[in-house]
C-alpha cells in the first residue's frame, strides 16, 4: 500500500520526497515522468464528481441549510432589471462566464516551471476544499444578505469599521487584478498583426450583436448567437490576409507600448457604455468560446493521448526560476490563483449572481459546480504547458537574455514559430505557450497538421475573450465601488445615471489599473495580483465563518476557517517576500507600496473578524430568525 506523504525539503535536495519505507521515491518519480495526460484529465473529473457529490452536498445541507423556501433576492426584490429569477442552468452559464478569467489559464501555466505535480496537486486539492467552497458560501452569504456586495456583507457580520476598511480593500485588489489581466493580453498581442486582428474584431462582432439584438430583432438571441460565431469565425480565417496586405500588417502590428494604452481604452468604453451594447453581447460570445474550446480540448487529448514532457518536479521548485523567482512554496498558491481559489469570485458572487438564484438550494450547483468547472479548465490549462518540451516552454515564457542563462537548447520551437507563423520566443505570461500547446494538441489530430497557425490565434482570440471579459466587468464593478465611495462625501456621485460621475469615476479607476499595465511587466504584476486575489478569498472565506458562527454552526466552521486562515497565513509569507526579495531591491517602489496598502487593510479585517468569531463563541444563549432557526445573534439581511 503506498502509505505516503509528499513534502518539500527546502534546505537539502530541494525537491519533493516521499516519506514511506516500502515505496522508494525515484520509483515514483519514475512511474510519473511521461504520464500521459489522459490519467490527469480522468482523475481530476473523478475527484471533482466525488467532492460535488459528497462534501459540496454535506456543506450544502448539513452546515448552510440550503433553504428552499427562504425567498431569495430576486424575488423579494424583483424589478426586471437587476434582480430577476433566472433558470439554474442559465445562471450557471453566466456565472461561469464571469468567473472564469484568465486565472485558470495563465496561472497553472506559469506555475508549470516547477514541473506538473504541484500544480496539478493544488488545483485538485485546493479547488476541492477551498475555492468551491468559498464560491458556494460567499454567494450563500450574499443570498441572505439581499444580493448585497462583500464589504456591505462583512459590515453587517462584523461592524461598520470593518465594512468600510473593506470597501477599500476591494477597490485596491480590483486595480490590482485587472492590470494582472491585463498585462497577459499584451505580452500576447504585440507585434502580432494576425494576433490583434483577431481580438479586435470580436470589439466590433459585440457591437454589432448589441445592436442586432436591442434595435433590430429584439431578443433574438438565435439569430444573434448565428451572427456572432459566424463572423468570429470569418475573423480567424481572415487572419493570413491581414498578414499578406502590407498596410493591415503595418495598421494591426502594435507595439507592446500601443497595446498598453488601448486595452485601457477599451475598458473604459466598456464602463461608460450602455451595458447591452457592448458587455452584455461580449459576455454571450465568450461563454460559447469557453465552453466550447475547453470540451474541444479535452477531446482533442482524449483523442491524441499527448504525454507530458514537463517533468513532474523540476529544478526551480526551491526558487531562482525564470518566470517566478520565489520557490514552490508558498509562490504556486498566489501563481495559480483563479484555478484554485480566487477571490475575484467573491465579487462575483456577491454582485449580479445573488441577485438571479430563483431558489436558495441552487447555491450548491451555482457555487460550488462552477468553481469546479473552472478547476477543470486550469487542470486543461497546465497539460497544455506541460506537454510541450520543457526547453521550448521555458524559451516561450523567458526574456531571452534570462532564457540564455538556464543552458537549455529549444528542440521544436523553430519548427513551432514557422507552424503559427508568429515569433513565439521571449514572450512571458502564459498566454502565448498556452496557445502553442493548444495548438500543438489540435493539429495533431488526423487531417489538422497543416492548420496549426488558424488553431494558434484561435487559441489566442480564445484567451483574450476570457480576459477581456473580465477586464470589462471588473473595470465597470470598479467604476461602480468608486462612485458608492465618493457619493457617500458628494451625494451626487451616487446617482448611477449622472454621467459626469461616470466619465470621472471610470477615467480615474482605468487611469490606475492602466498605469500599471503601461509601467510594469508580468514578473512583477502578477505575483501581486495573485497575492491580493488570494488575500481577498481569505477574507471571503474568514466572513463566512462569522456567518457560520453567527448561525449557531461553530462546530463545522473549520470548513471555512481553516481554508481561510491557511490561504491568509500562505499569501502573507508570499507577498513579504515579493516585497522584500524581489520589488525592493530592483526599486518597484510603487508595487512594493501597493502590495503593503493591501497586506495592511486586510489585516485590519481579519483582526475585525477575529474579534467577532471571540465575541460569538462568547455568546451562551440561542435566539430564533424569523424563519424559527436557532442563531446566537440576529444581522440584518
Amino acid at each position: 500500500m503506498l502509505q505516503a506523504a509528499i513534502l518539500y525539503d527546502t534546505l537539502t535536495r530541494h525537491q519533493f520526497i516521499l516519506v514511506s519505507a516500502s515505496i522508494p521515491e525515484r520509483f515514483f518519480m519514475d512511474a510519473l515522468q511521461g504520464m500521459n495526460a489522459l490519467t490527469l484529465v480522468f482523475v481530476s473529473l473523478c475527484v471533482f464528481a466525488i467532492a460535488y457529490r459528497f462534501y459540496g452536498l454535506w456543506i450544502a445541507s448539513r452546515i448552510l441549510e440550503l433553504d428552499g423556501k427562504r425567498i431569495t433576492p430576486a424575488e423579494r426584490f424583483a424589478d426586471g432589471h437587476d434582480y430577476v429569477k433566472t433558470n439554474k442552468f442559465v445562471l450557471f452559464g453566466h456565472h461561469f462566464a464571469a468567473i472564469a478569467a484568465a486565472g485558470p489559464l495563465l496561472g497553472p501555466v506559469l506555475a508549470a516551471q516547477y514541473g506538473f505535480l504541484p500544480g496539478a496537486v493544488w488545483i485538485i486539492v485546493g479547488c476541492v476544499l477551498g475555492g468551491a467552497v468559498h464560491d458556494m458560501v460567499v454567494l450563500f452569504a450574499s443570498v441572505r444578505h439581499k444580493g448585497r456586495s462583500l464589504a456591505t456583507i462583512a459590515e453587517k457580520e462584523i461592524g461598520k469599521a470593518t465594512g468600510f476598511v473593506a470597501s477599500w480593500a476591494v477597490l485596491f485588489i480590483l486595480v490590482l487584478t485587472l492590470a494582472g489581466l491585463s498585462i497577459a493580453v499584451v505580452n500576447a498581442m504585440h507585434d502580432s498583426a494576425w494576433g490583434t486582428f483577431t481580438v479586435v474584431i470580436t470589439i466590433p462582432i459585440a457591437l454589432l450583436m448589441g445592436v442586432y439584438l436591442h434595435v433590430w430583432r429584439k431578443d433574438d438571441v438565435k439569430g444573434a448567437s448565428l451572427l456572432g460565431v459566424a463572423l468570429l469565425m470569418l475573423g480567424i480565417l481572415a487572419g493570413p490576409y491581414v498578414v499578406e496586405n502590407e498596410t493591415l500588417r503595418g495598421v494591426f502590428s502594435m507595439s507592446k507600448e500601443s497595446i498598453s494604452l488601448l486595452i485601457p481604452i477599451y475598458g473604459f468604453s466598456a464602463s461608460v457604455l450602455p451595458v447591452w451594447l457592448l458587455l452584455c453581447p461580449r459576455d454571450y460570445l465568450s461563454t460559447y468560446l469557453k465552453i466550447g474550446t475547453i470540451l474541444m480540448l479535452a477531446a482533442g487529448i482524449v483523442f491524441v493521448r499527448p504525454v507530458m514532457l514537463m517533468e513532474p518536479v523540476s529544478r526551480f521548485i526551491a526558487g531562482g526560476g525564470p518566470i517566478i523567482g520565489g520557490p514552490v512554496f508558498p509562490f504556486i498558491f498566489i501563481t495559480i490563483a483563479c484555478g484554485a481559489i480566487s477571490g475575484f469570485h467573491a465579487i462575483i458572487g456577491t454582485g449580479t449572481t445573488p441577485k438571479m438564484i430563483a431558489d436558495e438550494r441552487e447555491v450548491l450547483f451555482v457555487g460550488y459546480g462552477a468553481m469546479l468547472t473552472e478547476g477543470f479548465v486550469a487542470i486543461m490549462a497546465l497539460i497544455a504547458a506541460c506537454t510541450l518540451v520543457p526547453a521550448d516552454y521555458f524559451a516561450i515564457n523567458s526574456r531571452p537574455d534570462v532564457f540564455a542563462g538556464l543552458g537549455m537548447n529549444v528542440a521544436d520551437l523553430p519548427a513551432l514559430s514557422a507552424a503559427v507563423q508568429e515569433n513565439i520566443q521571449g514572450r512571458p505570461g502564459g498566454a502565448v505557450s498556452l496557445a502553442v500547446g493548444m495548438a500543438h494538441i489540435f493539429s495533431s489530430i488526423p487531417f489538422m497538421n497543416h492548420l496549426t497557425a488558424y488553431w494558434y490565434h484561435f487559441a489566442i482570440m480564445f484567451e483574450a475573450v476570457f480576459i477581456l471579459t473580465a477586464v470589462d466587468t471588473g473595470t465597470r464593478v470598479g467604476r461602480f465601488f468608486l462612485q458608492e465611495m465618493i457619493g457617500k462625501v458628494v451625494p451626487k456621485f451616487n446617482d448611477k445615471h449622472w454621467w459626469p460621475g461616470i466619465i470621472s469615476t471610470s477615467a480615474v479607476f482605468t487611469g490606475a489599473w492602466g498605469y500599471l499595465v503601461y509601467t510594469g511587466d508580468i514578473t512583477g504584476i502578477w505575483p501581486l495580483f495573485g497575492m491580493s486575489n488570494q488575500l481577498l478569498a481569505s477574507c471571503g472565506l474568514i466572513i463566512a465563518t462569522c456567518m457560520i458562527i453567527r448561525m449557531n454552526k461553530a462546530g463545522y466552521a473549520w470548513c471555512t476557517a481553516v481554508p481561510g486562515l491557511f490561504m491568509a497565513c500562505i499569501t502573507l509569507w508570499a507577498g513579504y517576500l515579493q516585497i522584500f526579495n524581489t520589488y525592493l531591491p530592483r526599486g518597484d517602489y510603487l508595487l512594493a507600496v501597493l502590495g503593503l496598502v493591501v497586506m495592511g487593510l486586510m489585516l485590519i479585517v481579519f483582526v475585525g473578524a477575529f474579534m467577532r468569531w471571540k465575541e460569538l463563541l462568547g455568546i451562551k444563549s440561542v435566539i430564533a430568525d424569523e424563519y424559527g432557526k436557532s442563531v446566537l445573534a440576529l444581522a440584518e439581511e
